[in-house]
């Protein structure tokens, strides 16, 4: 069968061969291309080649965890990650977010709210990209510039290292100054329908956000909380 030179690549990083071999059954039929890495250290050098367009990401692996997977990928690369939990490492989600990863689904899953998950997060992948190619379009807020389209932070004129996921959260607030917004509908609206996640996920991408745009973290300028309901964006 001829391979279709437009079909997104996964990188399927999993140590449990059975496991890997049933995702890239499932995806391949769905019309994706698949490569798999059975240890960290090997799935981090396949991450960082630029030849896929989203990891799945397992935690539990040989020679380099996932977690230390994660970081250094984000340190060099903004593809997508999506992680593989095991139900009860509530823990290790919320660690996973904080370093950078996209999303999380929980072992055992299904193959149909895998695919929806890998889709989604492609999809905003490629807005990103598109829009990267549009004319800018900066709000300023101060020492803090947003450029809309573009999907680029500057803080004091210096660009920040943002994930798609943190920008369009900021993006979100930013475009509706001083409303308030409760962790249901932030989940609802920015990580969009199709998102199965709890209202941690949330609160960690939040306080991410401020230990990169905001001067003290703890008595952030721009992203304010309103106690007992939810978050909103400020101008100082």
């Amino acid at each position: 069968m001829p391979t279709d030179e437009n079909a997104k690549k996964i990188l399927i990083i999993e140590d449990e061969v059975s496991i890997s071999d049933i995702i890239k059954f499932n995806l391949k039929k769905e019309g994706y291309e698949c490569d798999a890495a059975y240890d960290g250290q090997a799935g981090l050098e396949k991450a960082l080649s630029g030849e896929f367009d989203l990891v799945l990401l397992d935690l539990m692996l040989p020679k380099m965890d996932g977690f230390e997977v994660c970081k250094r990928v984000r340190e060099r690369s903004s593809i997508p990650i999506i992680m593989l939990t095991a139900k009860e490492e509530e823990v290790d989600k919320v660690l996973g977010l904080e370093l950078g990863a996209d999303d999380y689904i929980t072992k055992p899953f299904g193959m149909r709210e895998l695919i929806a998950r890998i889709k989604a997060n492609i999809r905003r992948s490629d807005q990103m990209v598109e829009k990267a190619a549009e004319v800018s379009d900066v709000k300023d807020f101060g020492s803090l510039e947003i450029d809309m389209n573009r999907y680029q932070v500057r803080k004091n004129g210096e660009v920040l290292d943002l994930t798609l996921r943190e920008f369009e959260l900021l993006k979100y607030l930013a475009e509706r100054e001083e409303r308030v917004f409760s962790r249901e509908q932030l989940l609802e609206e920015v990580w969009g329908y199709e998102y199965y996640g709890d209202i941690r996920t949330v609160d960690v991408t939040v306080r991410r956000l401020r230990e990169k745009i905001e001067d003290d973290p703890s008595d952030p300028a721009y992203i304010l909380t309103r106690r007992g309901i939810g978050y909103y964006f400020r101008r100082p």
